[in-house]
């Protein structure tokens, strides 16, 4: 089988094209933007919040041994981590901890679910278009019905436009809509258990409030 017969520049470009500019319009640049830039995570494993956990730990010892303000100066590459340790050398209890954690997964759940979102929109905007390139080379057909060498390439593309709708809707984006959002599912999961040591950490460092009983006060005056 020649696949060669199977590739038809024009109808690649009205199914791929109309597919995007369907997304474009649909959202904001900056999302479809993401959504590009997150199939990068397709291939990595599932988030795990392990890691982080030991690092916290780490931290929880350094800050025993050597005073909060020693956290100051660690190096912190997960950003969610990182505010919730600056949180706790700014003096914020466990409540205002566990509030900014809980923002903060909460923007991350819904950044995943756009980026999901718009490769959903793709999977069903790419059939349509394929109907488009389909009515295209039907209605180039027709207008050179008199040239027989003409027709095939009409049709090449009504036919070949279908298929690609089909395949890039089927195959390519509705896949990997699926596989984000089992990934956002599992990190916004993984992500939550971070709380509870984050949050006994910022516990355990509050400051607490300096009482002067009357009998100090009547040493001190």
């Amino acid at each position: 089988m020649n696949f060669g017969t199977f590739l038809d520049p024009t109808a690649l470009a009205i199914v791929g094209g109309g597919t995007v500019a369907s997304a474009i319009l649909r959202s904001p640049l900056r999302d479809v933007g993401r959504a590009i830039v997150a199939l990068r995570a397709l291939p990595r494993r599932p988030f795990s919040a392990d890691p982080l956990i030991e690092q916290i730990g780490a931290f929880s010892r350094i800050a025993k041994r050597h005073g909060v303000l020693a956290l100051d100066r660690s190096v912190i590459a997960d950003p969610d981590v990182a505010a919730a340790i600056a949180d706790i050398v700014d003096g914020h209890g466990p409540a205002q901890v566990a509030a900014r954690l809980h923002y903060l997964r909460r923007a991350r759940i819904e950044r995943h679910v756009s980026v999901a979102d718009i490769w959903a929109g793709m999977a069903e905007a790419a059939p349509s278009m394929g109907m488009v390139g389909t009515l295209v080379g039907l209605v180039a057909m027709f207008v050179q019905m008199t040239d027989p060498q003409a027709i095939g390439g009409a049709m090449a593309v009504a036919l070949l436009a279908t298929l690609y709708g089909a395949l890039l809707g089927n195959l390519v984006a509705l896949p990997i809509a699926a596989r984000l959002r089992t990934a956002a599912r599992i990190e916004a999961f993984e992500r939550q258990r971070l709380e509870a040591p984050l949050v006994a950490l910022a516990a355990r460092e509050e400051p607490q409030p300096v009482s002067f009983s009357p009998a100090r006060r009547s040493e001190a005056a």
